[in-house]
């Protein structure tokens, strides 16, 4: 074996190098998405119709203000909406009355977790749950609408045949 590794030296100096740069990779995607980090701020839950584009490690933004990130997501086999977890600064006291929405950023940007802090006297607490909530705007639906009814109010064009008086 030592005859064929000197042989093939920079066969293997090359596999080395593809495997500590795949390391590399992974080491900067659990980085990035935060897998590896502990949960260290208040965990609420907020249940959404629609959760398009949210994934693990989405922010959690008040104001335009990063407060937060999303540390787990799942589907509620019983009323089948989206069931999210959300880790906000602990420092953060939001109201019980509190309301939570999936927001894009722009047309080309990503989705993220919008809160909104409501009136109560009341504050949630760690475990608690956001009741108020709006999911995902269905973006290419609301560009097809509008699209499809962009015709004005033009008549509608008459049959052939038809014996009706022309408005």
């Amino acid at each position: 074996m030592g005859a064929t590794l000197k042989e093939h030296l920079v066969e293997a100096l090359i596999g080395l190098l593809v495997v500590l740069l795949a390391a590399g990779f992974v080491a900067f995607a659990w980085a990035r998405t935060g897998a590896g980090e502990g949960n260290d701020g208040a965990v609420l839950t907020a249940r959404f119709p629609n959760i398009g584009g949210v994934t693990l490690g989405t922010d959690v933004k008040m104001s335009g203000v990063k407060v937060g990130k999303v540390v787990g997501l799942e589907l509620d086999p019983t009323s089948y909406q989206a069931v999210l977890r959300l880790s906000v600064d602990r420092g953060l006291r939001l109201p019980v009355d509190s309301s939570a929405a999936v927001t894009s950023e722009g047309l080309l940007g990503g989705n993220y977790v919008a809160l909104t802090p409501g009136a109560e006297a009341d504050m949630l607490k760690d475990g608690g749950e956001i009741i108020e909530t709006s999911g995902a705007p269905d973006l290419m639906g609301l560009i097809g609408s509008v699209v499809n009814r962009s015709g004005g109010d033009a008549p509608a064009p008459e049959k052939p045949g038809s014996d009706a008086p022309a408005k």
